[in-house]
């Protein structure tokens, strides 16, 4: 185990641990459990569903026409 010391604003810190009374985890808990849900579900995929996203050839070709869209400042936020 590694001890991990952060700042966070008086306002972030009510909202974690408001969370982590309502989950019924103590504090550090609930940070580490909603530190591993977000990297599991937001930025990891697997090697096969990579590779089908690397395949379609006109999703590739969208992502980086939006991206080079952000880079541009071509967008608008709805």
């Amino acid at each position: 185990m590694k001890t991990v010391t952060m700042r966070v604003d008086d306002s972030i810190y009510d909202m974690i641990k408001l969370a982590a009374k309502g989950q019924k985890r103590n504090l550090s808990n609930f940070i580490e459990f909603a530190t591993m849900q977000y990297l599991t579900s937001s930025q990891f995929v697997e090697n096969n569903e990579m590779q089908e996203i690397l395949d379609d050839k006109e999703l590739v070709k969208n992502l980086m026409n939006g991206l080079d869209d952000l880079k541009n400042g071509d967008y608008k936020i709805v």
